[in-house]
C-alpha cells in the first residue's frame, strides 16, 4: 500500500507529502493516530510545502539585486529617513489600495535599500513583484521595438505588483524610450503600485525626458496617490559616517540671578 501511496503522490507532484509520508504512517502506527489526524498532518505539511516553493518563485521573479531588508536597514545611521514611516509603509496597505512611493535623494542615502526592502516585504506577503534598474527597463523597451513586442511587454509589466524602477537619474533617452515608458506608466495608473527611486526632485524630469506635455501627464499619474519621500542626510557608504546626534541630556534648570519678578 506504501508503494501505491508512493506512486499517487508522485503522479500528483506532492513533494510535502512525499517528505515526510513514511515519518507520519510510522508514527500513525506506532501510536495508534486516527486516520484523519494523519490525512491532516501530511495535507498541512503539504500545504506548507506549496507556501515555500511560491515564496521561491516570487523572489525568482523579483529578481532582486541584493538581499537587503528592512530589518537590516540601518536607521541609526540615517537621519533623513523616517523609521516610523518606513515601517508604516512595511505594513504594504499602499499596495492594496494600489498607490505609489518615491523615494527621491542624493547617491547612497538608501533609497534603493528601502524600495529593495519594501519590495521583498510584497513577496513575503504573497505579492508578486519586479526589481527593474531604469536603464534596463528603458534599454528593454527601447528592444520591444525591433521586433514589435512592446505591446506584449507593455502587458507582463503592468501586472508586477508591485514594479520597482530603480535609480531613475542622468539618463540619456531617444523619444521612444519616452513614449514607451510614458505608456507603461499610464496602464499601471490606477491598477498597481510603482516604487521609484531617484536622484533628481520632480522638476528635473523635465529636462530628463525633454516634453514638458508628457511629464505634465507622467506626473499627475504618478502623484496622485502617491507617497513622496525626500532623504536628506548622509551618504551611507561613507567609511566613517558622523555618529548621530544624541539628545543632550538637561540637568534641572535654575532660574536666572536676575530673572524677572
Amino acid at each position: 500500500m506504501r508503494d501505491r501511496l508512493r506512486a499517487l503522490i508522485d503522479e500528483l507532484r506532492l513533494r510535502g507529502i512525499a517528505r515526510v509520508l513514511d515519518v507520519e504512517l510510522d508514527r500513525a502506527e506506532r501510536e495508534g493516530i486516527a486516520t484523519p489526524e494523519v490525512l491532516y498532518r501530511l495535507l498541512a505539511e503539504e500545504a506548507a510545502s506549496q507556501r515555500e516553493r511560491s515564496l521561491a518563485y516570487r523572489l525568482t521573479v523579483a529578481q532582486l539585486p541584493w538581499r537587503w531588508t528592512l530589518d537590516s536597514f540601518p536607521f541609526d545611521l540615517q537621519p533623513g529617513v523616517n523609521k516610523a514611516q518606513i515601517l508604516t509603509l512595511a505594513g504594504l496597505d499602499f499596495l492594496r489600495r494600489n498607490q505609489n512611493v518615491v523615494l527621491i535623494g542624493p547617491t547612497g542615502v538608501g533609497k534603493s535599500g528601502i524600495g529593495i526592502g519594501l519590495l521583498r516585504e510584497a513577496c513575503l506577503n504573497g505579492f508578486r513583484g519586479r526589481f527593474y534598474s531604469a536603464q534596463t527597463l528603458l534599454d528593454e523597451l527601447y528592444a520591444s521595438l525591433a521586433d514589435r513586442s512592446t505591446t506584449k511587454l507593455l502587458t507582463r509589466l503592468s501586472r508586477f505588483q508591485p514594479l520597482l524602477i530603480d535609480e531613475i537619474g542622468y539618463l540619456t533617452l531617444k523619444p521612444e524610450q519616452v513614449n514607451a515608458f510614458f505608456r507603461l506608466m499610464d496602464q499601471r495608473y490606477g491598477r498597481v503600485s510603482t516604487i521609484l527611486t531617484t536622484n533628481l526632485d520632480y522638476p528635473d524630469w523635465y529636462a530628463m525626458f525633454q516634453n514638458k506635455p508628457l511629464v505634465d501627464a507622467l506626473l499627475d499619474r504618478l502623484q496622485h496617490h502617491c507617497t513622496t519621500i525626500r532623504i536628506n542626510g548622509p551618504s551611507l557608504r561613507d567609511p566613517n559616517p558622523a555618529p548621530t546626534p544624541q539628545p543632550k541630556s538637561h540637568s534641572p534648570t535654575k532660574a536666572p540671578k536676575h530673572a524677572a519678578k
